[in-house]
């Protein structure tokens, strides 16, 4: 835990008082319960020579955290209508720096001054694979990424062979994800239908494929899954666009069984298979 607690926001008082209403589109919940607050401090393992991006930070509850545990917080809003709420909970934290905007479209090595900083996010599950790899393929990415997303999605990100996904494998080619906690829907307001849990991605130096094949085995898992209840055989086949006898001869070389589905394949074999592609 943090070592210490802040007053929670009352976020319905809030709401009314700048005449707000929780986006839908944008996956609007915003977290308020001071444990699960502490609990996210507590995963991310901030220190107060840390430099912190924070994604989404809605209403402030969890930046005014941020601000108290690192060195500096720059926090990216999507939601212009957030601001004036937004700047009026963080006016005593000086070390606060409020950007409005989309991430997608924003330069993490331009928000981020210095190598080694931390990512803290409450995003929603659309944007969860987009955001990940926006950021670990910038110029200057972090060394840590700490998520709260919901629960299911968590768990996939953090799946194994037999349970593997396009979703695990785009973050586990980066870095080693784990669940640190779970966080109850009745901690936000407005309430999401599921529970969440808190994700924190220890990332590599470097991506477990190498730099320059990354387009290349995005291309390929893609068409691994195009179609996954079907064997791998088929499904590169259509995927890649080569037939049937093309995909078989490539996967027999790789050492993988033709018959086997996507979600059996470890990242390790899919780099295999990369490898075979690009001879």
């Amino acid at each position: 835990m943090t070592g210490f607690s802040l007053p929670p926001l009352n976020i319905p008082t809030l709401l009314r008082r700048y005449d707000l209403h929780p986006s839908k589109g944008l996956g609007q919940n915003f977290l308020a319960d001071s444990h699960a607050l502490q609990k996210i401090i507590s995963i991310a393992g901030l220190r107060k020579v840390d430099d912190v991006l924070e994604i989404g930070p809605g209403l402030g509850s969890l930046t005014r955290y941020l601000a108290l545990s690192a060195r500096s917080v720059t926090a990216v809003e999507l939601d212009r209508k957030l601001f004036p709420a937004l700047e009026s909970v963080l006016t005593p934290y000086k070390n606060v720096h409020l950007v409005q905007g989309d991430i997608l479209k924003l330069d993490p090595a331009e928000l981020m001054e210095s190598p080694g900083y931390i990512v803290v996010a409450n995003i929603p599950y659309y944007i969860t694979s987009a955001v990940i790899r926006h950021l670990l393929e910038a110029k200057r990415h972090p060394i840590r990424v700490v998520l709260t997303v919901q629960k299911e999605v968590a768990d996939r990100i953090c799946a194994n062979p037999g349970k593997m996904s396009l979703l695990a494998l785009s973050v586990q080619v980066y870095g080693k994800p784990l669940i640190g906690s779970t966080i109850p829907a009745e901690a936000f307001f407005p309430p999401p239908k599921v529970d969440s849990a808190v994700l924190c991605i220890e990332i590599y130096s470097e991506p477990v494929i190498p730099t320059d094949s990354l387009d290349q085995f995005f291309t390929i898992i893609k068409a691994g899954f195009s179609q996954k209840r079907k064997m791998l055989r088929n499904s590169l086949s259509g995927g890649l666009r080569i037939t049937p006898v093309e995909s078989e001869r490539i996967l027999c070389a790789a050492e993988i069984d033709p018959q086997r589905r996507a979600e059996t394949l470890s990242l390790e074999e899919w780099g295999n298979l990369v490898k075979e592609i690009q001879t």
